[in-house]
């Protein structure tokens, strides 16, 4: 299987793709940690149904030392016990701001609130960021349908 479009070849989708890379530096330098990151970054691409940054993130998350069981539990972090309170928070925001259509009004006041218990207003800033970028990476590789299993961990960056 082949993707629709290289967006590495392509001018026009090569321009926007190195900002979003830019974006992804910004969050890595962010304090919201990168653990939580990395959770937000599979628990959306698992919603949005994009095999490619699954596939991405788990690997890129095992790299940095994540424990496999935690991440195969992240679908059903509701019920698992391996999940600190703030990393079940950022889950939380993470559901509701991915599944806009589905959550009318979007992230909710009591999540929003849950979730301030847990981090400051700079690492809220990130995991908002961190969920809209993920976001638009699952969009752009489902709708060109990158395919998923080759990728190597640090690949990226």
């Amino acid at each position: 299987m082949d993707a629709r479009l290289n967006i590495f070849t392509s001018p026009t989708a090569g321009k926007f793709v190195k900002h979003l890379f830019g974006a992804g530096k910004v969050l890595a330098e962010s304090t919201l940690p990168a653990r939580t990151q990395e959770l937000v970054k599979l628990r959306a691409s698992q919603i949005n149904g994009c095999g490619y940054c699954t596939d991405m993130h788990f690997k890129d998350a095992v790299a940095a030392g994540e424990e496999p069981t935690r991440l195969n539990l992240v679908a059903a972090w509701r019920e698992a016990t391996v999940f600190t309170e703030a990393e079940r928070a950022a889950l939380e925001v993470t559901e509701e701001g991915t599944r806009l259509a589905d959550a009318a009004g979007g992230v909710s006041d009591e999540v929003w609130a849950n979730a301030a218990k847990h981090y400051d207003e700079e690492q809220l800033a990130a995991l908002v960021a961190a969920i809209a970028l993920i976001n638009t990476w699952n969009r752009i590789n489902v709708i060109i349908r990158n395919p998923a299993g080759d990728y190597q961990p640090g690949q990226f960056g």
